[in-house]
């Protein structure tokens, strides 16, 4: 796994999209190069650079277990958003 960038000194209870916004803001913030993409979660919206799963649809990697496959295409997606998501060591 590899860090892309630290903002330090919110607390836990700040809503995401407020620290997102505040690190985005900064003069030396968060940079989304051009044409790619953070995956975030469902706490944030899909925005210029960053990729949220659909809401109302299955998501977590649980979800899929035991044969289950997704439906339609969000599901779909969903599923491979969370797989992308997800670090294995």
């Amino acid at each position: 796994m590899q860090f892309i960038y630290v903002l330090p000194g919110w607390e836990g209870s700040a809503a995401d999209g407020r620290v997102l916004r505040d690190a985005i803001s900064r003069r030396n913030g968060l940079k989304i190069p051009q044409g790619n993409y953070y995956l975030c979660d469902a706490g944030y919206t899909n925005g210029e650079g960053f990729l949220a799963p659909y809401r109302g649809q299955r998501y977590h990697l649980n979800d899929w277990r035991e044969g289950h496959q997704p439906t339609t295409p969000q599901e779909y997606f969903n599923m491979k958003h969370s797989q992308a998501r997800n670090v294995y060591h």
